[in-house]
């Protein structure tokens, strides 16, 4: 938290001209006071990092300003200065939250030391305002990690055992497993704890943005680039980068990472100088890294480079007995977020739950129990409350509006394939295909008042197909 504003506060000309140049030969910007009122003006309107305030002062002394300086802007710093060396005055400055108290006349070497010792304090609240916000954040990092499975305890042995060192993770699995929760885990839990987490999501940003997303870029590197701009690298500098989906990153941005790993270093677009960072990589993905290295589409190097400590996340389906810790989980939590009382979840909810596949996991089942939760008035949550979970012959039993026609599709061709063995080579597409498109075009045709220019044009077929499907299918045409 650099020092870059000070105000200056005397009714005292000759302190206002030499304090002012030898703060602004120094680089600070610097506004100017003659008396208490002016100053008090010049705090309400503008944010400084320091006032310098004179006691004796027409219309409000320092000491009254200083009250009023922590009244309005608790984190200002004030120094106090007076001609007067008298212990009161000393003692009631510090009383009233001065940070620090010089008297006149002084040497401007005093103010530089003052401006020392207020940078390096600054720093040092800026530090602990940021192990404060990463603490709390900390904890909710590892409470919201839910789990007690095989498969999770390994998932904490491993962040435990690498956490404290700087070694690169590559953290694999499928969307919705939590991998960037399990990256803040590790890095909540190393030795950078206090120092940025800086998270970038490699698919979600254009090829084109996404280097100087991560590089930055000079003024006028290209259209658009009004400013300087720091990338991703040097925000994180010191802590930790996490580069999820890292396997849609394109070949020549691999190429880059690459030499950031190797050479701890990176360069703007638009410029040549070199900039030392410090950053430790933690990368995700939801595919087959090796894979990809197999078709050519991700570098070999850097899939070494990165998976130096690999972390599986298992799929939800593979860890059911942690279904239910987390549903009562995500329930609490909705319920509190929502401002609505306390849910419970039936047996017959918790059955459902477990035996649902969960294809989008662990996100998957705390969006259901959102839902659930604001659809639902009852304390208790049934297994009618998860209808979208329920398998589409249950949900029949209940009306056909409630499945979904894939679902009821797929119902009836599993009932179908019960005499698979009687049909020959080829003849099941076509006789699926016969089935579904004879009533979706009769339908059609039905609600056209049987015109085949207005059913082709709702089909989203040639007029000329159609016909040769109704006759193909041997459709009965009728009067419109």
């Amino acid at each position: 938290m650099p020092l870059t504003r000070i105000l200056v506060a005397d009714d005292e000309e000759s302190i206002r001209w030499v304090l002012s140049k030898a703060l602004k030969q120094k680089g600070f910007s610097v506004d100017l006071a003659p008396d208490g009122r002016h100053a008090l003006e010049l705090i309400k309107d503008n944010c400084y990092d320091l006032a310098i305030l004179d006691i004796k002062m027409p219309g409000i002394n320092g000491l009254d300003l200083l009250d009023k300086v922590r009244e309005m802007k608790n984190d200002l710093l004030v120094v106090i200065m007076t001609a007067e060396a008298s212990m009161k005055n000393a003692v009631e400055a510090m009383k009233r939250g001065a940070y620090d108290y010089i008297t006149k006349p002084f040497d401007l070497d005093v103010i530089d030391a003052i401006i020392e010792k207020v940078t390096r304090a600054r720093d040092i609240a800026g530090q602990v305002t940021t192990l404060k916000l990463e603490l709390k954040e900390r904890y909710q990092v590892e409470k919201n990690i839910v789990g007690n499975s095989s498969a999770m305890q390994e998932v904490y042995k491993t962040i435990g055992k690498v956490a404290v060192s700087d070694v690169t993770i590559l953290i694999q699995g499928e969307s919705g497993t939590g991998k960037e929760l399990v990256a803040r885990a590790v890095h909540f839990n190393s030795e950078r704890l206090g120092k940025p987490f800086i998270a970038i999501n490699c698919a979600a940003i254009p090829r084109d943005l996404l280097e100087s997303e991560l590089f930055g870029s000079e003024k006028g590197a290209f259209t658009g680039a009004g400013e300087r701009k720091q990338g991703k690298f040097e925000q994180a500098n010191h802590g930790t980068l996490f580069l999820d989906e890292i396997g849609d990153m394109p070949l020549d941005l691999q190429a880059k990472i690459l030499r950031v790993l190797q050479e701890h270093e990176v360069t703007r677009i638009g410029g040549n100088q070199t900039i030392p960072v410090d950053v430790r990589i933690v990368a995700a993905t939801n595919q087959s890294l090796i894979e990809k290295v197999r078709l050519r589409e991700f570098r070999e190097d850097l899939y070494y480079r990165l998976n130096v400590v690999p972390i599986m996340l298992a799929p939800l389906r593979e860890r059911r007995d942690d279904i239910t810790d987390l549903a009562n989980y995500f329930l609490s939590r909705s319920c509190t977020e929502m401002s609505v009382p306390p849910k419970r979840l039936t047996d017959d909810a918790q059955a459902l739950l477990k035996s649902y596949s969960w294809p989008g996991n662990v996100r998957e089942l705390e969006n259901a129990i959102k839902r659930a939760v604001i659809l639902s008035n009852d304390p208790q949550l049934t297994a009618h409350d998860f209808g979208g979970l329920l398998p589409a012959n249950e949900r029949m039993q209940g009306g056909a509006q409630e499945a979904s026609l894939e679902e009821l599709v797929d119902l009836k061709l599993r009932a179908c394939m019960n005499g698979i063995e009687a049909l020959d080579k080829g003849d099941i597409h076509t006789m699926v295909l016969e089935q579904v498109e004879r009533p979706l075009i009769r339908l059609v045709l039905e609600k056209c008042r049987w015109n085949q220019v207005k059913a082709a044009d709702v089909l989203g077929i040639n007029r000329n197909t159609l016909r040769k499907k109704i006759s193909e299918l041997k459709i009965e045409m009728k009067r419109g």
